[in-house]
């Protein structure tokens, strides 16, 4: 039997996982009586952990939210998970989250055994990030957390949208998704002028009060927010664009390709087009090389002019 202090930590730990437990159960994996793990509830509650009770074939105690945060009870790996993923956030283009990221991780490292504090501290100083070609721009999180809430409450939002140009123009919205893309956070919202899919950059927007009215939910364009914002993003940046007829199934295409890459339309059973695009021509013919699939490329002009230089190149790297 364990000792008070050590089963404790373990009932909290238990409680802590999202599901009830009824009290049968918390005795076995205990290996108490049913009246200790009550009394050790009664404690756990003078502590300040608020953990609720309920009767029936099908109650039990679960831990609920409080007013306020007791301590917190983690196991090694959701100790380690949690300093990854604030190292991580300390990093990121939310404004104002690195130095309050980078507090909770040092309190965090405070409590640590110290075989975790050696593997956190491996983390901070071997782990870098490679830094990106431009700064991105910093997003409010009570921002995001406006908008997520619009989301959740399907109300419409009215907002001053300021595009690539420095133009800003009025637009009222159907919020759906908040999508992190890259460095960047996008809106996808129903355009109700426009009658269609948007995205929004997160950084160029201002909500305008009052939110409202409520609007009916819609499935997420094309069935997924994040690759919608994906291909949305992507095309964006594209100087160069092409459309391929690939001489292999739709699938089989889409299986090596993510929607940054292009979208796949299937011809027949052994055919597709692909439309895709990049920033510059050669990466537009590596992508290309990379699909592992005979293609033909019809144009625009400068691709197949590139293509046909790519293939004399290598044809000569192979001459004996």
């Amino acid at each position: 039997m364990l000792e008070t202090s050590a089963r404790l930590l373990r009932l909290l730990s238990l409680l802590q996982t999202p599901r009830e437990w009824p009290g049968t159960e918390l005795a076995e994996r205990l290996g108490v009586s049913g009246r200790t793990v009550r009394n050790d509830i009664e404690r756990l509650r003078t502590l300040g952990y608020p953990v609720d009770a309920s009767r029936g074939p099908t109650g039990g105690y679960r831990l609920a939210a409080g007013s306020a945060m007791p301590p917190l009870l983690l196991e090694d790996d959701e100790a380690v998970a949690v300093a990854v993923a604030l190292r991580t956030v300390s990093g990121s283009a939310l404004a104002g989250t690195e130095e309050t990221a980078g507090r909770a991780l040092a309190k965090l490292e405070q409590v640590l055994p110290s075989r975790l504090r050696r593997r956190v501290r491996a983390l901070q100083q071997y782990a870098v990030p490679v830094p990106a070609d431009r700064p991105a721009p910093h997003t409010d999180p009570e921002l995001l957390m406006a908008l997520t809430a619009a989301c959740r409450d399907h109300e419409r939002l009215r907002m001053d949208y300021r595009d690539h140009a420095g133009a800003t123009a009025r637009r009222l919205v159907e919020p759906q998704r908040v999508v992190n893309w890259g460095r960047r956070w996008y809106l996808v919202a129903w355009d109700v002028d426009r009658d269609d899919w948007r995205t929004f950059r997160v950084d160029r927007l201002t909500p305008l009060p009052p939110a409202g009215p409520r609007f009916a939910p819609r499935r997420d364009p094309e069935g997924d927010a994040a690759a919608y914002v994906a291909g949305k993003a992507s095309a964006a940046a594209w100087r160069h664009r092409a459309r391929v007829t690939v001489h292999a199934p739709a699938q089989a295409v889409l299986e090596r390709i993510n929607p940054a890459v292009g979208t796949v339309e299937p011809v027949d059973a052994d055919t597709c087009v692909l439309d895709t695009g990049a920033a510059s021509l050669d990466s537009l013919g590596v992508h290309l090389g990379m699909l592992g699939f005979d293609f033909t490329v019809t144009g625009p002009p400068e691709l197949v002019r590139h293509l046909e230089e790519l293939a004399g190149r290598y044809a000569r790297s192979t001459r004996a």
